[in-house]
């Protein structure tokens, strides 16, 4: 079943990912979710297996050289959500109409320049794949 497409946007941004096997498998859900834009701030991403859809061939994919970068490189009027073991609950989460959501990789906890966090419940730390995709199918329903 297709999703209708819901008024704004919404990219997802990986920072300083640990592992190079979850980006793949993140951007490929980012490409069945219809995420508008994908970002990786630090390490430069290079093609995965786990891409099967070839993502970044449909979906744009920006790399930023650090927090700096990626700041300057904000649309006007998008808001950064952060996502950690210390935010908002999502079940309760209103999504933005403009919207960044940041995964971090999972050996560390996003810096404090992201301050608007949500969380997804759970017993132990999500891998950056799954936690991407909870994320996208959250906002999209």
């Amino acid at each position: 079943m297709k999703v209708e497409k819901k008024r704004g946007y919404f990219g997802i941004v990986f920072y300083e990912p640990k592992f190079k096997e979850n980006i793949g498998t993140a951007v490929r859900s980012a490409h069945c979710f219809e995420v508008d834009f994908i970002g990786i701030i630090g390490r430069r991403y290079k093609t995965q297996a786990s891409d099967t859809t070839v993502a970044e061939r449909h979906v744009p994919l920006y790399e930023y050289k650090n927090l700096d970068d990626f700041f300057r490189h904000i649309p006007l009027g998008c808001e950064v959500i952060g996502v950690e073991v210390d935010g908002k609950d999502i079940r309760s989460f209103t999504h933005p109409e403009r919207a960044i959501y940041i995964f971090g990789g999972e050996d560390r906890t996003l810096p404090k320049e992201f301050t608007n966090r949500i969380k997804i419940e759970t017993n132990y730390c999500l891998n950056m794949a799954v936690a991407a995709s909870i994320v996208m199918f959250h906002r999209n329903f």
